[in-house]
């Protein structure tokens, strides 16, 4: 019975563990090997990995991967606003975390491409927790290989993270989305940053952008336009001639209210506009996700690990209704 449910659907199930004390998302099966995941729609996995600090300290956001699961076992995947569960269609694995080495960039970002590649080898949607947002540049540059570079990308952040470099480093927290524009295949055309606003851009940030034909729908143009037109919007863009969709959500495209434990930015978006726009993203046919920038010190009762959960089921339950409907209309 629990072979492909949350734990919360069975009382008597022991938690399967990633590593000790840890538990898998949601209580899933655990996928130790490539060959474990060929029969799993989905594949959690984690990079728990911090690199060049751009403000202040360390914020230690390697331990998100554990905070985020930890959370995850009170919850399945029904939505009754949706009246819909996702595991009925849906199976799902946790394939762990990938190995990283703290200080070592090229050892950790060809780990997190080797662990994603035996995930979209399998062609099992990932669905990855950071780490901070460096990382989304070696994941997405995998994830584009597999779709001749032919993608299309929404990219929820309060900030472009698109500097050349910062410091001596290019692939700093603040970097990874210069770094994407030059992934072999792949046009800028088909990006959008969603949720941009605040004096922490940079202020060259949009004409980079725009240099590279990018686009930009700001915290302010969502409020004014509601959710479901702004994703509407980023959504027309980002599959414009596109063979697939990937999603990326930086912690910080919340306004600091529903995102205590990330950075301190306000005027940003709620949990119900993400979780709106994210649900939009799944039934759009989103194959790629990751959710970064998450600070377990600064998260008390880990709130901003429990808002990740509940983010990413939003995006999976819209997948597997995207996946339903394209069965039917296969018949």
């Amino acid at each position: 019975m629990m072979k492909n449910k949350p734990v919360c659907y069975d009382n008597s199930y022991k938690h399967a563990e990633i590593f000790p004390g840890v538990p898998s998302f949601l209580g899933l099966p655990v996928a130790k090997t490539p060959a474990d995941l060929n029969a799993a729609d989905f594949a959690i996995m984690g990079v728990p990995w911090e690199g060049v600090c751009t403000y202040g300290g360390p914020s230690y956001v390697e331990n998100a991967t554990k905070s985020v699961r930890l959370s995850s076992i009170r919850y399945g995947g029904y939505m009754p606003e949706l009246d819909f569960d996702l595991f009925d269609h849906f199976s799902g694995v946790d394939y762990g975390d990938a190995a990283v080495k703290n200080g070592d960039w090229n050892f950790t970002a060809n780990s997190a491409k080797t662990h994603l590649a035996s995930v979209l080898n399998a062609n099992s949607i990932p669905i990855i927790f950071g780490g901070d947002h460096s990382l989304s540049y070696p994941l997405i540059e995998t994830f584009a290989k597999k779709y001749d570079g032919n993608i299309g990308i929404v990219h929820f952040d309060a900030h472009m993270d698109n500097m050349d470099s910062y410091g001596d480093s290019k692939v700093a927290r603040c970097c990874p989305f210069h770094r994407i524009y030059d992934i072999s295949g792949f046009t800028a055309k088909n990006l959008v940053s969603i949720g941009i606003r605040g004096p922490r851009n940079h202020f060259a940030s949009i004409a980079e952008a725009e240099k590279y034909g990018a686009s930009v729908i700001t915290s302010f143009e969502v409020k004014k336009n509601g959710p479901k037109s702004s994703i509407q919007k980023a959504l027309n863009i980002a599959t414009k001639d596109t063979k697939a969709l990937y999603v990326s959500v930086c912690s910080d495209v919340l306004d600091i209210a529903h995102n205590p434990g990330g950075p301190a930015d306000p005027c940003g978006l709620s949990t119900y506009e993400l979780a709106i726009m994210l649900h939009e993203c799944g039934l759009a046919g989103a194959k790629g996700f990751d959710y970064m920038e998450i600070y377990p010190p600064k998260d008390y009762h880990d709130q901003s690990a429990h808002v990740a959960c509940w983010m990413s089921l939003y995006i999976m339950n819209g997948m597997a209704q995207n996946l339903l409907l394209k069965t039917k209309n296969s018949h």
